[in-house]
């Protein structure tokens, strides 16, 4: 079973291509006109063993946050559309890191309905090009394109560095979980018979 999906959004305020296979080694190419941003999505990548290649643009003379949304939103959709019908899955991942002083915990629930908890305080600063709320606005845009249940909590934390990098790395390991084979698993996990809104 081949779980790849290629996605390309194109707006008159950004172009995002994703190419996604959820079976992976954690081979990343990514290339966003904001360096952190890119080191954020290469995290996810690695950690979630998924190999994944972005290429972004946008108009980030105005600033980041339509090209950060679109590429959360447009991963989203790559990562939905590979699950397919989402039959075998595990569709439940979380998981809690530590990086340095930071913890943080990430909660998932591949459901087909959108919901997105954000409890992770960040003063308003930047780290290089990349404003921290924009870490948020990633997130909830994930949740939107994937149509999930996403929920993510600060612990412990001072650094805005590594409070950010490790929501990534944390995201990774809920989703590489949420999205793997489940051996147990014949059907679609869901009473219902689907994970589809």
């Amino acid at each position: 079973m081949t779980r790849r999906a290629k996605v390309v959004r194109e707006t008159h305020e950004t172009r995002i291509e994703v190419e996604i296979d959820l079976d992976g080694t954690g081979k990343t190419q990514v290339e966003t006109p904001i360096g952190f941003l890119t080191h954020m999505v290469e995290q996810i990548g690695r950690h979630g063993l998924f190999d994944l290649t972005v290429r972004a643009e946008g108009d980030t003379h105005i600033d980041g946050h339509h090209t950060t949304e679109d590429l959360g939103i447009t991963l989203g959709k790559a990562v939905a559309e590979a699950l397919g019908d989402k039959r075998g899955i595990r569709r439940y991942g979380e998981a809690t890191l530590p990086m340095d002083e930071a913890l943080v915990s990430c909660h998932l629930d591949l459901s087909g309905r959108t919901y997105f908890v954000f409890r992770v305080p960040l003063p308003k600063a930047r780290l290089g090009e990349f404003d921290t709320e924009l870490a948020e606005v990633f997130f909830e845009g994930f949740a939107r394109g994937a149509q999930c249940n996403l929920h993510m909590r600060k612990i412990e934390g001072d650094n805005l560095h590594h409070i950010i990098e490790i929501a990534f790395k944390a995201f990774a390991k809920a989703l590489r979980v949420a999205t793997e084979i489940d051996p147990r698993q014949a059907g679609v996990p869901s009473t219902k018979g689907t994970l589809t809104e």
